[in-house]
């Protein structure tokens, strides 16, 4: 039987997704092990029970914090992936500023923003105080680093994971580039 496979695009670039893409033929071995039953790249449905659920992104918003929850409720091995989720990263430079500097910055003071108020959608989420990486929130299994982490790198933990095996992420396999 196929296993369940999920990818979660959280406060990031979107850049470990296109990453995964770039295991170009290599998807196919994936299918043949795996059902992906949810990405962000096509699709937005409630986040099933997984197998695996490869999270990538910093923790950045209160809906973060509550979906990264619900996602190791549903998963049995969860991977964070990418250095915002492994690290926060880029996201983190937020922390250098509080919340309500980083807003005003970002809505009331860029030159880009001609209308000169701070958005109140329940889709941005409320800010929380401090950007956090994903074992901060949620008990994390395996952690694949690299901004973004290279296709090659991917495509290893993956294929050990659906195939039952631990994967070994010694010196070699976690060289940037």
């Amino acid at each position: 039987m196929k296993k369940k496979l999920a990818t979660v695009w959280l406060g990031g670039c979107s850049g470990c997704h296109m990453s995964l893409l770039d295991i170009d033929e290599r998807i196919l071995d994936v299918a043949a092990l795996a059902d992906i039953v949810k990405c962000p790249i096509v699709d937005g449905k409630e986040f099933p029970d997984v197998d695996i659920a490869l999270i990538e992104g910093a923790i950045v918003n209160d809906e973060h914090i509550s979906e990264a929850k619900h996602i190791r409720e549903h998963s049995k091995i969860v991977v964070s992936f990418g250095d915002c989720a492994v690290t926060a990263n880029i996201p983190s430079y937020r922390n250098l500023f509080t919340k309500e500097e980083a807003l005003n910055r970002a809505y009331l003071e860029a030159e880009s923003n001609d209308r000169g108020l701070i958005p109140d959608s329940p889709q941005l989420g409320k800010l929380i105080p401090r950007v956090s990486p994903l074992h901060e929130v949620i008990k994390v299994d395996y952690y694949i680093p690299g901004c973004p982490p290279s296709a090659d790198l991917i495509f290893y933990v993956l294929a050990e994971l659906l195939n039952g095996r631990t994967p070994v992420l010694d010196k070699e396999r976690l060289k940037y580039g």
